[in-house]
């Protein structure tokens, strides 16, 4: 894949390879797929996807014990979601991707 046509997504997981896999790591995630959503009109959908799915996430652990491993998973399970993202395909691969990540529950 391009690195290019994933810019927005490769920039965000360029900062997430560098985070703690902690909630608040998460949080800020959130408001940073807001942000790429209002830069990014034509990613809306992903974004707004992408956050529903943090947010599930954070509230199931939010006042319990985060389990290591469970986190270290999540994390890498986002990292990779993220790097598969292809902005310039076509609609049908982009389609398949927003299906794709709306089976992701970073928890499991």
């Amino acid at each position: 894949m391009n690195e290019l046509h994933s810019k927005p997504y490769a920039e965000l997981r360029c900062w997430l390879s560098g985070q703690h896999p902690g909630l608040r790591t998460f949080k800020i995630l959130q408001h940073k797929l807001a942000l790429l959503a209002a830069d990014h009109p034509e990613q809306r959908a992903m974004c707004r996807l992408l956050h529903g799915i943090v947010n599930s996430y954070i509230e199931e652990f939010d006042e319990a014990p985060l389990p290591t491993a469970t986190a270290d998973r999540a994390y890498q399970r986002l990292l990779r979601s993220l790097a598969e993202i292809d902005c310039a395909a076509e609609p049908a691969r982009q389609l398949g991707n927003l299906n794709r990540l709306a089976g992701l529950v970073l928890s499991q």
